[in-house]
């Protein structure tokens, strides 16, 4: 990879793709025009096409090639794989609203994200949380819990978990090594933001009109789910994510071996979103309101990151930024997470650790201690601010549907994020990292 020189221009289309995803939604108008997945899709190939063609014309068809079929058709397969099984459970209820019942909700999504993604954890889960406080006068910051801690926090303990892992682990981080090394962090940080959410939501709770508070137990409805065949292809999406690779089936790994058999496990993933779309019920995704515009959106978004950061990546590892200490990446890592994107943030940084040493027990090329700062930075600095990480917009614009005035972007870094969530972080990273 490193045999051509990248000159410093050829990173502007990548940075160009960054700043349309963080600043166009926010632009009156243009955020309209951006919401179309289609013109997503025309940004992406404008950007995209001709830097692949540059790729080509200098003798780097080889990197563009691997980036765009062995990077990105994995990272989207998977993405959908979690997208469409975890859509197709539907958990219904209104449970009422005490402390403790919503700090369980939040306590069980923050572990469910490690093992159904960020995103599906929350999809599952939203609608339930919602319903649970619909009649409490006070329901914003249940909300922002819920993106700290189920959007975001809670993905940390596997490639599953968040996309930033899942293109770690392609990059052959081991399946369980987030398990095995970062289980305090992701349990500290947990349990402090649990704690400090039933300590605020016990607060407002006590401030509750008695009305309101009549209700939420009145018009109590017990739970219910539906669509539990696809707990089933969820279990298939995470045994074929870990023992579907090279490790298990080394000709996989073969230089030589076919596109068809490197991709052995992506047509595993496609034969589960089949069989999850055909095994459930209609009604059951009509209820939980699925929609395949989010999955689209991603897919076109990140076609055109894929396809830009491949000279970007190439260019860091000849030109390494100046980050050297572990400390230094963890904030790095994260505050380009939280307004750019978490993802291609994370290839960023890696691509910068491989340039420094990395000792007789690398993970993925880099120091286990790069590997961990990078991985915290990425996947819990994305709940700084509405963009840093995909569901939150997303469970942002359902809260609102449901009538929750939900604070602006920058209302939400001044009332939650820097108060609550970056104190947490800085704990948990003077304690680990």
């Amino acid at each position: 990879m490193l045999e051509h020189l990248i000159p410093a221009w050829m990173l502007i289309p990548f940075v160009v793709m960054l700043l349309c995803i963080a600043v166009l939604p926010l632009i009156p108008h243009v955020g309209e025009w951006w919401e179309e997945n289609l013109h997503k899709l025309y940004v992406s190939l404008i950007l995209g096409v001709p830097v692949g063609i540059w790729l080509c014309m200098n003798g780097m068809s080889h990197e563009l090639e691997h980036q765009m079929i062995y990077d990105y058709v994995p990272f989207i397969l998977l993405l959908m794989a979690l997208f469409v099984t975890t859509g197709g459970i539907c958990i219904r209820g209104d449970l009422k609203a005490t402390p403790t019942t919503n700090t369980i909700i939040l306590a069980i999504g923050w572990v469910l994200a490690s093992f159904m993604g960020t995103t599906g954890a929350a999809m599952l889960l939203i609608r339930l949380l919602l319903a649970t406080i619909q009649q409490r006068k006070y329901r914003v910051h249940t909300v922002l819990f819920f993106i700290a801690i189920v959007a975001n926090c809670g993905g940390l303990l596997s490639p599953l978990g968040d996309p930033p892992l899942f293109l770690l682990f392609q990059k052959g981080t081991p399946f369980m090594w987030w398990m095995q090394n970062m289980l305090p962090e992701w349990a500290v940080t947990g349990i402090l933001l649990l704690a400090i959410y039933f300590v605020i939501d016990t607060y407002f709770y006590k401030k509750e009109p008695i009305e309101h508070l009549m209700a939420d137990v009145r018009e109590a409805k017990k739970l219910t789910a539906t669509g539990l065949i696809n707990i089933f292809w969820l279990l298939c999406v995470i045994m074929s994510t870990m023992f579907i690779n090279s490790t298990y089936i080394p000709a996989m790994g073969a230089h030589d071996a076919p596109w068809f058999l490197k991709l052995l496990r992506e047509w595993a993933f496609i034969l589960i979103i089949l069989g999850s779309w055909v095994t459930t019920k209609k009604e059951v995704r009509v209820n939980n309101n699925y929609s395949w515009t989010p999955i689209l959106e991603v897919a076109c978004v990140f076609l055109g990151i894929f396809a830009t950061m491949t000279p970007a990546l190439m260019y860091l590892q000849q030109n390494p930024l100046p980050v050297t200490a572990p400390w230094q990446f963890v904030y790095c890592t994260g505050a380009l997470s939280a307004f750019l994107d978490n993802a291609p943030t994370a290839m960023v940084f890696h691509a910068t650790a491989t340039t420094l040493p990395a000792g007789v027990d690398a993970v993925a090329g880099i120091a286990p201690e790069f590997m961990k700062a990078i991985s915290m930075g990425a996947v819990f600095f994305g709940a700084l601010t509405y963009i840093g990480n995909g569901p939150n917009f997303m469970v942002k614009s359902i809260a609102e549907q449901e009538g929750i005035d939900m604070p602006s972007f920058f209302g939400y870094m001044i009332k939650f994020s820097l108060i609550i969530l970056l104190p947490v972080y800085i704990i948990v990273q003077l304690l680990f990292i």
